[in-house]
């Protein structure tokens, strides 16, 4: 069995600073096709001891959630926020920017939780971060929830939607920015807005997702 490298060291190894397409306000480390996690492929990653680097990259749905955030702040302004599902940090750090009052980035890969660690230091903010699954959880006093791209397997999207529904039925606010994936519930959401966001095709098979931000409704 392979060594499991410091996530901060491999991070800091295979990733550059660098601002997401839609969000030139906000700096990621994030891999480029020069660095070397651009040919790993999952099996190399597997053997590695390591998760697939979903956090090394601002997916579509990431950007245009962060986008409407920032330019809609008041949202978030003042508020207790649960960035799920979060990746490399992006859309929690956009709250943060946008005056939430608390924010608490959960995603299960300590590396993507390390990498928001870097995020954050890098873009002058603060947020908590969490490795724990709270998916089914009570609410923790969360007034806006924000899920980026996290339809694309059913068990996980059915899970989720279902324990965001609870939420919003509570009086959460469930914001959910998706490109279209398979698993985005086909009822019960209301568009707010759409964004044409550049990607690559190593990514997306396009340069560019239409891709929209949802207001997730209760039952």
């Amino acid at each position: 069995m392979s060594e499991r490298r410091d996530p901060a060291d491999f991070i800091r190894g295979n990733t550059a600073l660098h601002e997401a397409p839609l969000i030139p306000e906000i700096r990621l480390h994030l891999a480029t096709e020069i660095v070397p996690i651009w040919q790993m492929t999952e099996e190399e990653l597997e053997k590695s001891g390591l998760p697939p680097p979903f956090w090394a990259f601002a997916w579509a749905g990431g950007q245009a959630l962060a986008r409407y955030i920032l330019d809609n702040p008041a949202i978030v302004s003042g508020k207790s926020v649960l960035d799920f599902g979060a990746g490399s940090g992006l859309i929690g750090i956009a709250a943060a920017k946008s005056g939430a009052n608390r924010v608490l980035s959960a995603d299960i890969d300590d590396f993507a939780v390390e990498a928001i660690k870097l995020n954050v230091a890098a873009n002058a903010v603060e947020i908590a971060a969490t490795t724990e699954d709270l998916a089914g959880v009570e609410n923790r006093g969360w007034e806006v929830i924000l899920v980026g791209d996290m339809c694309y397997e059913r068990p996980l999207a059915e899970r989720i939607e279902a324990w965001l529904r609870r939420l919003a039925g509570e009086g959460v606010e469930v914001l959910i920015g998706d490109p279209g994936r398979t698993y985005l519930p086909k009822s019960g959401m209301e568009k707010l807005v759409s964004y044409a966001v550049k990607t690559t095709r190593e990514l997306e098979d396009t340069d560019v997702r239409n891709t929209s931000v949802w207001r997730l409704l209760p039952d």
